[in-house]
């Protein structure tokens, strides 16, 4: 490979979207699940229909503060971010994740390594051609540390944050609560909030009640006063 060329680079757009619940009858699905263990303190199963939760998950949940049995169900994510945005959202600790591992994945043979820009190139354009350069020029390295038959969880050190990165998430629906009010106040990133407020719109779209009253760009110390 010639020394110190720039090739183009592959930027991706971001996204975060639920796996495995497609319609909002499987949100619904949930709250009946929800209902049914909390219903166990009282042994009040039977009063259990086809839409009590429709009254029990306000009266139980949201008005008397009764969070703990939300988590009794769970949610999985799948989200393209960089690492940067990864290295946030790991400190969620009682999620679980997979990530996409630069240790062994060998960006040269399986697939081109692509990069999530942090400035917009219409706006910024002398940052975004510096930025692209950079980034460019990481790859490059990078690819030229392969050649030196340096193994891949080497070679990834020249990697920036801006390298995208798939993650897997799982967590309880009330650790997602506390996620959102976190993570789309107008203290987070904003790469962040780029992917976590169109995710939590699919949450409330997908879920009702437990979490219309979270609103994106809201102070966090507003956000975090709510019931959780």
């Amino acid at each position: 490979m010639e020394q110190g060329k720039v090739e183009e680079v592959n930027i991706v757009k971001p996204y975060a979207r639920l796996m495995g619940l497609d319609t909002r009858e499987q949100g619904i699905e949930l709250l009946r699940k929800i209902e049914w263990c909390g219903r166990i303190s009282h042994r009040s199963e039977e009063a259990q229909s086809e839409d009590s939760w429709k009254r029990f998950i306000p009266a139980v949940v949201v008005d008397r503060g009764d969070w703990s049995i939300t988590e009794h169900a769970s949610a999985t994510v799948d989200m393209l971010v960089d690492r940067g945005i990864t290295h946030e959202v790991v400190r969620h600790r009682l999620f679980s994740f997979t990530q996409e591992s630069t240790r062994f994945v060998n960006y040269e043979k399986k697939m081109p390594p692509s990069f999530i820009a942090a400035v917009d190139g219409d706006d910024h354009p002398i940052a975004y051609q510096a930025w692209t350069s950079s980034v460019a020029h990481s790859e490059n390295v990078y690819r030229e540390m392969l050649d030196e038959k340096l193994p891949p969880q080497i070679a990834r050190s020249v990697f920036p944050n801006a390298l995208a990165s798939r993650i897997i998430i799982t967590g309880n629906l009330r650790n997602w609560r506390h996620f959102f009010m976190m993570r789309t106040c107008r203290e987070a990133h904003p790469q962040m909030r780029e992917v976590t407020i169109p995710l939590l719109q699919e949450f409330q779209a997908k879920i009702p009640i437990l979490y219309d009253d979270i609103v994106p760009m809201e102070r966090q110390a507003d956000a975090i006063r709510k019931g959780r």
